[in-house]
């Protein structure tokens, strides 16, 4: 059993993906990360023996700090964040636990390069729909909580890119765009190495409304509505984005905890 200062694979797993999910710290030594570079999802490496210097730059999160096995390096440093006034608690059993539950592993070296501030960027075509969402969603849910979309001129994309070191995605030619029938979500789900049921449940969804194959799924033309709706709704391009957010968010937990419920109505009873 858990301490109150440690939270298990099974409780984390729960929580990532979610906007909601704590902020993931991973301490592990060089070496440890020389053997196994994948990374939990939107997890940020740190120097645990300098957690004094760092811990202030978490205030106001709840924090979960990863190191090998569970030990002294995450729990040193979690006992830093809470000497400092913030929520954190350790991983138990650490990133060993972890990738021997089946948790999520995230590919570092499909990760693009970081500015300054230490975020991802990211550019596209002005005026999304669907994949041009999808992927936003699942870079901030799943990679980089942080990271910045720029949305611009179809004609400006390259130019953009090369002028701000943003990366291109879901356009023709670019590395992270749609490959045979599957888009660019797909991509990104395959690259990040991040499969998993709940994710490939919405990748279908996603395929069969972002390429006009609304046979695939059942819930295809439900999600290309509301996808169109948001696209009126909204003249700026990451207003229309932070509202899909939570589109996206819904549809992923229908997708990881709800697929067997159902709704009907009449309920059943004999009125009175």
């Amino acid at each position: 059993m858990p301490s109150n200062t440690e939270i298990t694979p099974s409780q984390l797993a729960r929580l990532i993906g979610l906007p909601t999910a704590p902020v993931l710290i991973d301490v592990r030594t060089a070496d440890d990360v020389a053997a196994d570079p994948r990374i939990l999802p939107c997890s940020e490496h740190r120097d645990a023996t300098d957690a004094a210097l760092w811990a202030k730059d978490f205030a106001g999160c709840q924090v979960t700090v990863v190191c090998q096995k569970g030990k002294k390096l995450s729990e040193g440093a979690a006992a830093w964040l809470r000497h400092e006034g913030i929520s954190a608690e350790t991983l138990e059993g650490g990133f060993e636990a972890w990738r021997t539950s089946g948790g999520l592993l995230v590919r570092p070296d499909r990760l693009p390069a970081r500015d300054a501030a230490g975020r991802t960027v990211w550019v596209t075509r002005a005026r999304p729909k669907i994949d041009r969402i999808a992927c936003p969603w699942l870079v901030r849910r799943f990679i980089d909580p942080k990271a910045i979309f720029l949305f611009v001129s179809a004609s400006e994309v390259t130019a953009v890119a090369d002028r701000f070191g943003a990366t291109p995605f879901d356009f023709e030619g670019v590395f992270w765009s749609h490959r045979g029938d599957r888009c660019t979500f797909d991509t990104m789900i395959e690259e990040f190495g991040l499969d998993s049921a709940p994710l490939n449940r919405l990748a279908e969804i996603v395929r069969a409304a972002d390429t006009g194959r609304l046979d695939l799924v059942p819930q295809a033309a439900g999600f290309l509505a509301a996808s169109l709706g948001l696209s009126r709704m909204y003249r700026d391009d990451l207003e229309q984005l932070e509202a899909g957010m939570l589109l996206y968010d819904a549809f992923y937990r229908w997708c990881r905890d709800a697929t067997e419920e159902t709704h009907n109505w009449p309920s059943g009873q004999k009125p009175a």
